[in-house]
């Protein structure tokens, strides 16, 4: 079994995971907590997502063949790179930062919501009863 897919998502997963643990911790520790959301999404899109996906690949191996698959986690991981900075600058950058966040804000979360529809389509179509079947 090909297992590159799944372990790159888990990997990342468990990356974000100590990202998102490490911001809470500093903003725990500073009492500041500006940074809540990108926080709560870098765990959420990041850490459960991600490790979701990967674990979706673990158990269905042929869902990973193919370039859509190869293309939900560039999308994925480009969308989330583009998307928590821009948050992090929206929140809590200067009037200088907020033209680019505001970019970041439309792109990065429209990436991420591509790769959840792509992963849509590669969940159904591992699914149908065709799939299952073979």
């Amino acid at each position: 079994m090909d297992y590159r897919l799944s372990n790159r998502f888990l990997r990342l997963a468990v990356l974000f995971a100590l990202i998102g643990m490490s911001l809470g911790y500093w903003m725990g520790a500073t009492e500041q907590f500006a940074a809540s959301p990108v926080h709560a999404h870098i765990n959420l899109l990041g850490w459960v997502s991600m490790a979701l996906y990967g674990l979706f690949y673990r158990v269905q191996p042929g869902a990973a063949r193919g370039w859509l698959p190869a293309i939900h986690f560039w999308i994925t991981l480009v969308g989330l790179l583009i998307f928590m900075p821009a948050l992090a600058a929206k929140l809590l950058g200067g009037p200088d930062l907020q033209a680019a966040a505001n970019l970041g804000l439309m792109v990065g979360p429209s990436l991420t919501l591509l790769s959840m529809v792509l992963f849509v389509a590669i969940v159904f179509r591992a699914t149908s009863q065709r799939s299952a079947l073979a």
